[in-house]
């Protein structure tokens, strides 16, 4: 009974990518569980039950991060020693300066009880919608790239790409619940 690994690919014994095979991914899922499945050490030592149950929370934890192509993103980051955290969440991107403007005056004009800012916001919901889904797919091409290339300065990019698709998730949300919370 070795110790654990406790980076995520090294437990799913995977190489660190960011394009992953999720049907080989949940095979090894499935595989993990059986092998340290709390239940199969109930006549085990202590020790070997904590064991059991610390590999379950690791496996557990990973394969929620791994099979998801944004968390396991800022996983492989956060391996590679770049900090993820919620910066510049509250700094527009440049580019998006006009929509958040617009935006935030529509929510106001729905808020003072002016529904004819519905569709502005609902356009506005579209219009972010629509970026998300482009920084995703931008995203998708970075990926290969970083697992073609290792270069650190794609993974400097994938951090600003999450950082903005991240603002603009924020965006979304907020739209929808202004539109939500509107109709109610």
């Amino acid at each position: 009974m070795g110790s654990l690994p406790s980076n995520y690919y090294d437990f799913f014994e995977l190489e660190h990518r960011l394009d992953l095979d999720l049907k080989d991914l949940e095979k090894r899922f499935y595989a993990l569980s059986r092998q340290y499945h709390p239940d199969g050490y109930t006549l085990k030592s202590r020790e070997e039950q904590q064991y059991a149950l610390d590999a379950t929370a690791i496996l557990n934890d990973a394969y929620r991060t791994l099979r998801d192509p944004l968390p396991r993103a800022e996983y492989l980051l956060k391996e590679n020693g770049f900090d993820i955290g919620e910066q510049g969440s509250k700094n527009v991107p440049p580019e998006l300066l006009e929509e958040v403007f617009e935006l935030n005056m529509a929510i106001e004009e729905l808020r003072g009880g002016d529904d004819s800012a519905r569709p502005a916001l609902e356009d506005a919901r579209n219009k972010f919608v629509g970026m998300r889904d482009q920084v995703d797919i931008e995203l998708q091409a970075k990926f290969t790239e970083y697992d073609r290339t290792r270069d650190s300065n794609v993974l400097s990019e994938i951090r600003g790409m999450l950082n903005r698709r991240r603002y603009i998730r924020n965006l979304v949300n907020e739209v929808e619940k202004e539109l939500t919370g509107a109709a109610a």
